[in-house]
C-alpha cells in the first residue's frame, strides 16, 4: 500500500492526538496510523431486496482492504425502496435520491 498522503492529515503529529484517541476507540494500534485509511460505503439495509446482500460485498471489501495493508472504516449511507415508493409521492424522489446517495458518500 502506497504511502498514506491523505490519512496523514488527520493521524500525524501533536495537533491530531484527539483524532489517534477517537481512532483508537474503534480499534486503531500505534502501527495503523501509518497506514492509509479507506472508506467503505455500505448501503446495507433491510427495507429492500435490492440491499440485503449489500453488507457481505462490504465486508469482503473490509478484509481485501486489511489484506492489502490499508485501515478500511465502513459507514453506512441512506437507500430508498422504489418498491415500497411506487405509487405514493416518495416515488418522485426515487431517481434524485440516488444524487442525493452519492453526495453523502462522497461528504
Amino acid at each position: 500500500m502506497s504511502e498514506n498522503l491523505r490519512s496523514q492529515i488527520v493521524t500525524q503529529g501533536v495537533q491530531r492526538s484527539p483524532n489517534r484517541a477517537m481512532l483508537r476507540a474503534v480499534g486503531f494500534k500505534d502501527e495503523d496510523f501509518n497506514k492509509a485509511i479507506v472508506g467503505i460505503a455500505n448501503g446495507y439495509s433491510t427495507i429492500t431486496p435490492c440491499n440485503m446482500g449489500i453488507n457481505q460485498l462490504a465486508q469482503r471489501a473490509e478484509v481485501g482492504t486489511k489484506t492489502a495493508g490499508a485501515m478500511p472504516q465502513v459507514f453506512g449511507t441512506i437507500t430508498i425502496s422504489d418498491g415500497i415508493s411506487m405509487g405514493t409521492e416518495g416515488m418522485k424522489y426515487s431517481l434524485v435520491s440516488r444524487e442525493v446517495i452519492a453526495d453523502s458518500i462522497e461528504t
